[in-house]
């Protein structure tokens, strides 16, 4: 012959605990408030972490992921070698797949002070000063993400013909105090003339030619004695830097690669893994410490909720109910509270972080992931809360039960 309570059925404690859960809205909606809170509070912490991170990984991208430089060490003294680099090297690194833009890059010989002047004679009223002066191929506006602000940039023609042009960066226009170039003004490089045919500004890479004078290659070869570039300046499509940083050298000098020195941004997924990991421990912690005082709430109210149903505990018990059965009802309502909470604050904390998105005018970062773990996680944070006043009630005897509910 079977116990009373082995005939206790299923459906009747599911039924309880509905009951125990909706004759009390207001008292069952404040203990979900605290669940609310904290999955809401954690949902939006981990999805802005995310969104930031994102946000900070794509500026990356766009500002330093794409640039390569190629450089070539300076030749001894009375060395005969022939050059690692020459003036051709653009044109054999952009055949590169993934490569958009290539400008090769030569500085004054050292030890060589070559004075800029916007007037040949020294004037005090006419602007002048001792100012870099570099050669560059055509391309290089394009490998340092410039603009030609005013007039233009010398082309494959004016290299050819040796022309005696120049282009300022917009910094050194100003120190010269040229602005317009209407009347084809010239500078005076080591009191040699060159006709200013540009400005370049807004240059985004290798900013110090802001505040230099840039001449065709073959100019400075010529008028100054510039000798072959030191530098190639490669600008690439996306991803494709870590490709280009390994072909670039052989396309640059074949058979002597391993004497150039390569730069190359990190590795976008390290970099995006790195800060998308610090971000989401920082926020991680915040959103925890919110859910464990969610926890504690319910693990209050539903012990509170125990002493005032001690009366119906006793009663149940006397009516065939075992202890495993009124744990399980207790249980059931905490962890029906906290998967109610979760529910209820993942969708509250997806709409936060398209909020907080939207407010920044950044792209919401929404880990589907994370929206289905939430009410499973509300479900086991009700589940651990009310394990404790669970087993009290358990503990309770029938008689006890009914003497302390009179």
């Amino acid at each position: 012959m079977s116990r009373p309570g082995n005939r206790y059925d299923p459906r009747d404690l599911v039924a309880e605990t509905l009951i125990g859960l909706l004759t009390r809205p207001l008292r069952s909606a404040l203990t979900t408030l605290g669940t609310v809170l904290g999955i809401t509070t954690l949902v939006i912490t981990l999805g802005v972490a995310a969104t930031a991170a994102d946000q900070i990984t794509t500026r990356f991208d766009a500002m330093t992921a794409t640039t390569v430089s190629v450089t070539a060490p300076a030749p001894a003294a009375g060395s005969t070698d022939l050059p690692l680099l020459d003036w051709d090297g653009p044109e054999q690194v952009t055949r590169l797949a993934g490569v958009t833009a290539a400008a090769a890059l030569a500085e004054a010989p050292a030890g060589h002070d070559l004075p800029v002047r916007a007037s040949a004679l020294d004037d005090p009223a006419r602007a002048g000063a001792s100012i870099p002066v570099v050669a560059a191929t055509t391309g290089l506006p394009g490998a340092v993400r410039g603009t030609v602000t005013a007039g233009r940039f010398f082309d494959a023609g004016m290299v050819a013909r040796h022309d005696r042009v120049a282009v300022l960066g917009d910094q050194a226009a100003a120190l010269l105090g040229i602005r317009d170039l209407g009347e084809a003004p010239a500078v005076f490089v080591d009191g040699q003339p060159f006709t200013v045919i540009g400005i370049l500004g807004g240059i985004g890479r290798e900013q110090f030619l802001a505040a230099t004078v840039i001449l065709p290659p073959t100019t400075a070869h010529d008028r100054l004695g510039f000798g072959p570039p030191g530098r190639v300046l490669i600008t690439t499509a996306l991803g494709a830097a870590a490709q280009v940083a390994g072909q670039a050298p052989v396309a640059l000098a074949p058979g002597r690669s391993a004497a150039l020195t390569v730069v190359a941004p990190p590795s976008l997924e390290r970099a995006r893994k790195g800060v998308a990991g610090d971000t989401d421990a920082l926020f991680l912690i915040l959103g925890l410490v919110s859910l464990v005082v969610g926890a504690v709430g319910i693990a209050n109210v539903t012990l509170v909720t125990v002493v005032e149903r001690t009366g119906e505990i006793g009663l149940r018990r006397a009516l065939g109910a075992a202890r495993r059965h009124i744990a399980y009802q207790f249980l059931l309502e905490s962890t029906g509270v906290g998967l109610v909470g979760g529910v209820v604050g993942a969708s509250l904390g997806m709409l936060g972080v398209v909020a907080v998105s939207a407010a920044h005018r950044w792209t919401p970062v929404l880990d589907l992931r994370l929206a289905l773990a939430a009410p499973v996680a509300g479900a086991l944070v009700g589940l651990a809360a009310g394990v404790y006043p669970a087993v009290r009630a358990a503990r309770r005897e029938p008689v006890d039960a009914l003497r302390a509910g009179v």
